[in-house]
């Protein structure tokens, strides 16, 4: 699993700053989450194939989170893409890109599939053999949702060795894959645990911003490995977070040691503050495992 922050300032963007996006590589998928201005630039910079994104993620119809988006759209075009391009986002979000695709004649040359959210309880908006997406419903001035992306788990990993030791015939070997004993030819039966290796523990990440202090979605996120959660403004800064809807990084912190999270990463950083790392200070009074989001940043996990 891989994490490559695109933009993670909240408000406007700056000459060395941008709003939110980031790119998620899971299973071989690639998901964009949210896709603020200059979010084309920063994939360009991090030398991201477009051709590679197939499903985009919305959390909320505030600018900074989606004015990127009819850009990228229109991109995809003038590249010629033929495959098809899944986005979620709140109901509201078809109208807004394609009445930008009718005023300027630019209709796409391929398939632009948009899933309108309204839910207010989580729902699963993406699922195949590997992967499973959740909508995590936050709390913020318009509707809004984080995302909850989890890994299905792997099969079993075949003991080479074991198989050659009991001679066992390779049609065999998607059964042990899949988790079966195997009966040999003169009636014994080999465990699977002697024949395969336990696959790696899949991984779980969650994405929530905006949102204002919300304990209602421990439950949910509960032991993640890896939490994103917007911070965007400092303790002292707190009356401010309660009238916008947003969160301070000791709240943040609260959340993910309420939900017993592997780490916690800030993100969505009010541009009022001169150094980022007071968010992390702050943050590691109440939990312990924190790290900073910026523009550019790779996690691999």
């Amino acid at each position: 699993m891989k994490l490559q922050i695109l933009g993670c300032y909240a408000a406007t963007p700056r000459t060395l700053t941008n709003p939110t996006s980031q790119l998620l590589e899971i299973q071989n998928h690639v998901f964009l989450i949210d896709c603020g201005e200059g979010t084309q630039v920063q994939l360009r910079k991090q030398k991201i194939k477009f051709s590679r994104i197939n499903h985009i993620f919305i959390s909320h119809l505030h600018g900074d989170h989606f004015f990127g988006l009819p850009g990228l759209i229109s991109t995809f075009r003038l590249l010629g893409r033929e495959k098809e391009l899944h986005v979620y986002g709140p109901k509201g979000i078809q109208e807004a890109i394609t009445l930008l695709l009718k005023l300027g004649d630019s209709w796409t040359n391929y398939p632009l599939v948009f899933h309108e959210l309204t839910s207010t309880k989580p729902q699963i908006i993406l699922e195949d053999e590997k992967v499973i997406v959740l909508t995590i419903p936050l709390r913020h001035r318009v509707y809004t949702n984080g995302f909850l992306f989890k890994e299905k788990p792997a099969q079993r990993k075949l003991n080479v060795a074991a198989v050659a030791k009991y001679k066992i015939d390779k049609a065999f070997f998607q059964n042990i894959k899949n988790g079966k004993n195997i009966t040999l030819e003169d009636g014994r039966v080999i465990d699977n645990q002697l024949l395969s290796f336990d696959p790696a523990q899949p991984k779980t990440y969650a994405y929530c911003s905006d949102t204002a202090f919300e304990p209602a979605i421990v439950a949910q996120i509960k032991n993640v490995d890896v939490l994103y959660h917007e911070s965007t403004f400092l303790d002292i800064d707190s009356e401010l977070s309660v009238k916008t809807q947003h969160a301070t990084a000791k709240e943040a912190a609260a959340i993910a040691k309420a939900a017993t999270v592997g780490m916690l990463i800030l993100g969505h950083y009010s541009t009022r503050y001169k150094s980022i790392e007071s968010f992390r200070e702050e943050a590691l009074e109440v939990f312990d495992k924190v790290v900073l989001a910026d523009d550019g940043k790779i996690f691999e996990f």
